[in-house]
């Protein structure tokens, strides 16, 4: 059973689950549209690593905490319940662009951050041509979500998986994490938080090559759906590898996606394998 705890930070209160462990304490950080519950899987492949999963501002349980949103700004909340939970520091996990909000955390306050476990983010992602424009229409659908009406989770989950997938419709891990975006039968999300955080992660990532931390990769074979271009490539991996001595481990996870690097069991036993590495 996790611990909930409220974190003040500017803008309201911050919903964070802590869920105690036989390893000193993970920070865990999800994605874009993501919640703290993206971290079903890890728990139920490795129930030993202690999690502390916060929803970021703008979603689930802190969608009342709004603009203005960064990716400074979520480190800086974070390390609001670092020091809520008198953490002096933690190894930081984070998937897609939560990778992104670890690394500017590490370069931000790096005595917070012991490690870092990145899932299929952090590095900068191919971005040709891109505008904000277009980032605001390539995430449109996942912001109109929160305009919908789902009479309950299973209404949600066969919304969520109407797309190419290769999650499992009949996870409980899956309703249970869907269930946890849902009050009075809409998704709580904020819609400009989201398209703010992504526009950044895409357009103006952090420096990862300031990281001065021991981090690992965990990477997806395709993005969305099987035989789908990739956000990284094992070339481009071991590009950054060479400029970045800090990173000690790199692993693609074969016949992955994007989500199900950590949406799933075998995803998660990757990830969790690279925790027990790190800790």
């Amino acid at each position: 059973m996790a611990m909930m705890h409220q974190v003040t930070v500017p803008g309201g209160q911050l919903a964070v689950e802590v869920h105690a462990g036989d390893t000193a304490p993970v920070l865990a950080i999800h994605g874009v549209s993501s919640n703290a519950r993206l971290w079903n899987w890890l728990r139920a492949e490795d129930p030993g690593i202690a999690v502390v999963a916060p929803d970021l501002r703008g979603r689930a349980g802190s969608v009342s905490v709004g603009m203005p949103s960064s990716l400074a700004r979520h480190a800086s909340d974070l390390v609001a319940v670092l020091d809520h939970l008198e953490l002096d520091r933690a190894t930081v996990c984070g998937m897609s662009m939560g990778g992104f909000v670890a690394v500017e955390l590490a370069n931000s306050y790096p005595d917070r951050v012991a490690g870092l476990v990145l899932i299929d983010g952090g590095f900068p992602m191919p971005n040709p041509g891109l505008s904000p424009e277009m980032i605001r229409a390539a995430f449109a659908a996942q912001a109109s979500r929160a305009d919908q009406y789902f009479a309950d989770g299973a209404a949600y989950r066969d919304y969520f998986l109407s797309g190419p997938t290769l999650l499992d419709g009949d996870d409980p891990l899956l309703l249970d994490y869907l269930e946890h975006d849902l009050a009075d039968h809409r998704v709580r999300l904020d819609a400009e938080v989201m398209l703010a955080d992504a526009s950044e992660t895409l357009l103006t990532p952090p420096d990862w090559t300031k990281i001065i931390q021991p981090t690992r990769l965990v990477y997806a074979e395709w993005s969305v759906g099987a035989d789908s271009a990739p956000a990284y490539t094992p070339e481009k991996i071991a590009e950054y590898a060479k400029q970045l001595s800090w990173l000690q481990h790199s692993e693609l996870i074969p016949g992955a996606d994007h989500a199900a690097t950590i949406m799933t069991r075998r995803g998660a036993a990757v990830v969790a394998d690279n925790l027990r590495a790190i800790l």
